[in-house]
């Protein structure tokens, strides 16, 4: 199913009803519909960008509903609610299309300024075609959307030597622990027969890292994710026990998928192996126990994660780190096991999700630049690890932390056997900074994470 995305710039003015004046007033608009947009229909869009008004305005996070209807009702309606000088305001209105003046009706928004269902102030808004038109056209994208459920199918269509892993990383909000989840599938290389298998782990805020395995045991082949005895992961559910351990989840996604890599890296397995979730943000309810402990889950942040590929880099790393605020930042940077490629430093793969965008705005971005020149770094080591890099506006600096105490290490086989280990951490520390070139590079924002990014980094 292909969606719409498209971005657009109006400006105008507001005369509040306390105001004998004017106000300048600026949107900076991102539209994202869940279908293709149809003239001859209604078709409703997410809106998401930042609303100016000039001495009393400028939030960044200023979210609301498009309505597109130019034929069925003549109308394309705005409502758009942000923050100005600490009150909740509502901008309200719509562009009537009609035939008689195609260029002015679907250019000028007239709206109405609530706060609460009180009105405020009213105003015009303009489309300003000269400098706006040109972006607005090349803004417009029809990306693929896809269910959850489909990106939870399994992939393995078969093939020796591949592995396929589903894996969900949280932190239980009331006691700061927490949880991760891996389910793998290994299909060996000699063609011996694919086995289920994966862990628990729970990684609380004071005390000893836990954890149990489960399988391996014969892969059923399910159509709907993993399935492993009493271990399973559908659309929304994640249950099973291994050992003293027992969960039964329900997972609520709250963002849409993020491909670490390229999307068709995903979609055609041309790489050794690709990352991408299904759920960026969900929430989690339920109970999670171990030992003589249980958590009673109720809106815990995490995310669920795909791998498929041909088994493990050489070296690698990985990040996830819920922000707040809606803002995600994914990374994971490796050095492959392929002979020549070996012998390269490591590629990032780094994808922020902030006020509502992604960046970089291409996933290989990050991992070959233009032409090799720009492209991302990692610094590989323990306790601590770092990644870096810029676009032509933007840098950023990520350090992880990982204490020896609440690091994980854990070993297995990948399909050719060779041994792996992972050093995981759903407690670790993190610091991102992200800065932006206004004739020199000046900070954009910075989000320090205490106990709660998880990390790992492993090697073959």
């Amino acid at each position: 199913m292909r969606a719409t995305e498209f971005t657009e710039t109006m400006l105008g003015t507001v005369r509040l009803d306390a105001e004998p004046r004017e106000r300048r007033l600026r949107l900076d608009l991102r539209a994202e519909a869940d279908t293709v947009l149809r003239p001859h229909r209604t078709t409703m869009a997410r809106l998401t960008g930042r609303a100016r008004i000039a001495g009393l305005a400028d939030d960044t996070g200023a979210k609301g509903e498009l309505e597109v209807s130019p034929l069925a009702r003549r109308r394309i309606r705005y409502r758009l609610t942000f923050t100005a000088d600490g009150r909740v305001l509502t901008l309200d209105g719509w562009k009537s299309v009609t035939p008689r003046r195609p260029v002015a009706s679907m250019t000028v928004l007239p709206f109405t300024l609530y706060e609460g269902d009180t009105r405020i102030g009213a105003g015009v808004l303009r489309f300003p075609l000269l400098t706006g038109l040109l972006p607005f056209l090349l803004s417009f994208r029809f990306p693929r959307r896809d269910t959850q459920a489909e990106l939870l199918a399994p992939r393995w269509n078969g093939t020796p030597g591949r592995t396929e892993v589903w894996y969900t990383t949280l932190t239980d909000p009331a006691t700061g622990t927490g949880i991760w989840l891996h389910h793998e599938l290994t299909a060996p290389a000699d063609g011996s027969e694919p086995t289920a298998h994966g862990w628990v782990a729970a990684f609380p805020r004071e005390g000893e890292v836990r954890h149990a395995r489960f399988g391996p045991v014969p892969w059923t082949r399910p159509e709907h994710g993993f399935t492993s005895d009493d271990v399973t992961v559908t659309a929304g559910h994640l249950t099973g026990s291994a050992d003293d351990f027992h969960w039964k989840l329900t997972e609520r996604p709250q963002e849409p998928p993020l491909f670490t890599f390229p999307r068709w890296a995903w979609r055609r397995p041309l790489l050794p192996a690709a990352q991408m979730l299904p759920a960026a943000r969900a929430a989690y309810d339920g109970e999670f126990a171990y030992g003589d402990r249980t958590l009673t889950l109720r809106g815990a942040p995490g995310a669920s994660a795909r791998i498929y590929g041909h088994g493990n880099a050489q070296r690698w790393t990985w990040l996830h780190a819920d922000l707040g605020g809606g803002d995600v930042l994914e990374l994971v940077a490796a050095v492959s096991t392929r002979p020549g490629l070996r012998r390269l430093p490591p590629l990032v793969f780094l994808r922020l999700r902030h006020r509502g965008r992604t960046w970089p705005r291409r996933a290989e971005r990050s991992a070959v630049g233009w032409l090799g020149i720009g492209r991302f770094r990692a610094g590989f080591g323990l306790p601590r690890w770092t990644v870096t890099g810029r676009t032509a506006l933007r840098r950023i600096r990520v350090e992880v932390d990982q204490p020896a105490e609440r690091t994980l290490v854990l070993e297995y086989r990948d399909p050719d056997g060779a041994r792996a280990v992972c050093r995981n951490s759903e407690t670790a520390d993190a610091r991102v900074v992200l800065e932006r070139w206004w004739g020199r590079w000046r900070p954009e924002a910075s989000w320090v994470l205490d106990r709660t990014a998880h990390a790992e980094a492993g090697d073959r």
